[in-house]
């Protein structure tokens, strides 16, 4: 006879073999679904149902059912990531699931996943034609959905925590302050149309996205201050305007004299050529654009631009991004704090800040033993 218990509890009952089972249900990937519990005697069947039942009042219920890792990949970027980040962000994370964790590990069901599985796609991947960053990304996006799978409660714990490859760090080359000014002097004396973005780049450190998101109602030239809240994206295979990298990245900078004084010649120019191209220039209020007024397109700036300025000035040939880490060192290496270089950089953290530029600073040491010499002698 069935022992009965109080709707929702479950229900314990003999089996004809003289063994015990009980019944509860649960709500699964599926549906709801009814498990059942065995055991030798009651108390023993008992206690699992308790144990059973304080799990899934606790969203312990680990039933992913049939649902394959493929099948949670597709539900996950429809609902955890698709609305939440920007456009480029999902783009990102969808590319990475059909590209490469689906083919690999689609098929599996997610419950059946395990940490060796995940080993063995990391592994595949390094050892191809990926490089170490796309190989972190492919385990970042699978350990976020599995963490969301945790959290649902249809698998007990997240198969993806395993080492990841440590990617080798990109060689920063940052400019010296000669090098800064060999480059801005050949940026002037060429007539170089985007000679303000460089001043701007150099000066403030900000993201290429950055700065050709820019608008002129960011700029406060009279008060000499730029208000950065928007940068430039890739989206569906064009270029739009979007948010700025992090949170932290919007903020105010202020311009140095020089920055303000190219910016304002730059603007003269823009309202001269578009006058001479009346009726063939879209307005879209930016700083920095083509020649018909249309969002840049960042790989034409560095081809056309910036890769033959570094020849003309000289210099060996540098990321663009490396001027934003020209900004850094060269505030840092005057005896800048780094707490103004992370505002004026939108790092999220100040460690950021440190860790990225602290051994650019050799003198640091030194600075460090002299002032320890100079308090005990």
């Amino acid at each position: 006879m069935a022992g009965k218990r109080g709707n929702g509890e479950g229900s314990i009952s003999r089996r004809k073999d003289g063994g015990w089972m009980a019944q509860y249900a649960v709500y699964t990937a599926e549906g709801r679904k009814r498990k059942t519990l065995y055991g030798k005697t009651r108390a023993e069947v008992a206690a699992k149902l308790t144990k059973a039942l304080s799990d899934r009042e606790g969203g312990f219920v680990f039933d992913a059912g049939k649902l394959t890792l493929g099948e949670y990949l597709v539900r996950w970027l429809s609902d955890s990531v698709k609305n939440t980040v920007r456009a480029s962000t999902f783009e990102r994370h969808e590319q990475l699931v059909r590209c490469h964790i689906r083919p690999a590990l689609g098929e599996i069901k997610l419950k059946a996943l395990t940490p060796a599985h995940v080993r063995r796609l990391i592994s595949d991947k390094s050892s191809g034609a990926l490089a170490a960053g796309t190989v972190r990304k492919i385990h970042s996006a699978l350990h976020k959905t599995l963490s969301q799978a945790v959290s649902d409660g249809l698998i007990p714990r997240n198969a993806a925590a395993v080492q990841a490859p440590n990617p080798a760090p990109d060689e920063m080359r940052p400019l010296s302050e000669a090098e800064a000014r060999a480059f801005l002097n050949a940026a002037k004396e060429s007539g170089d149309r985007f000679e303000a973005l460089y001043v701007l780049a150099i000066t403030t450190g900000l993201r290429r996205g950055e700065l050709l998101g820019l608008r002129w109602d960011d700029a406060d030239l009279e008060r000499g201050t730029l208000r950065v809240g928007r940068a430039l994206v890739r989206e569906g295979g064009r270029h739009t305007l979007g948010e700025t990298k992090t949170r932290r990245g919007r903020r105010q900078v202020n311009l140095t004299p020089r920055t303000v004084a190219v910016l304002k010649a730059h603007r003269k120019r823009q309202l001269e050529q578009r006058v001479e191209r009346a009726g063939l220039n879209e307005d879209h209020g930016l700083i920095f654009a083509s020649e018909i007024g249309t969002p840049l397109n960042p790989e034409n700036l560095v081809k056309r631009s910036f890769k033959p300025l570094l020849k003309r000035s000289g210099l060996p040939e540098i990321r663009f991004h490396d001027l934003r880490h020209t900004c850094a060192t060269l505030l840092m290496g005057r005896g800048v704090h780094p707490k103004l270089v992370q505002e004026l950089l939108g790092h999220a953290t100040i460690a950021m800040t440190l860790d990225t530029y602290s051994h650019y600073l050799p003198s640091m040491g030194d600075q460090a033993s002299g002032a320890m010499g100079d308090a005990l002698g």
